[in-house]
């Protein structure tokens, strides 16, 4: 079985995380959060995870360690490298 997500690998400053786009729902529910963090681990291991989720007016929210969050909410999601990925378990 396979799914796809749409997501990214950053490298900024010496520091490597993932975001992954998720509904706008999960970033706002703490167990729904929690969840889709846990999911994701074993497809980007060893590195923080960030959950984004935009709104129908299509403003971001992120979820994740709060350093990353401050910064990325000052980033044009569009200079982010978004990419698809194909996961088969």
């Amino acid at each position: 079985m396979s799914y796809q997500i749409e997501g990214a690998i950053v490298n900024d400053q010496g520091v490597k995380y993932a975001i992954v786009v998720v509904k706008h729902d999960v970033v706002q529910q703490i167990n729904k959060n929690e969840e889709a963090l846990a999911a994701y681990r074993h497809i980007f291991p060893d590195m923080p995870i960030i959950l984004l989720g935009k709104d129908w007016q299509g403003n971001s929210t992120y979820y994740g360690p709060k350093d990353i969050v401050n910064f990325l909410s000052t980033v044009d999601p569009q200079r982010i490298p978004w990419r698809r990925y194909i996961i088969t378990d």
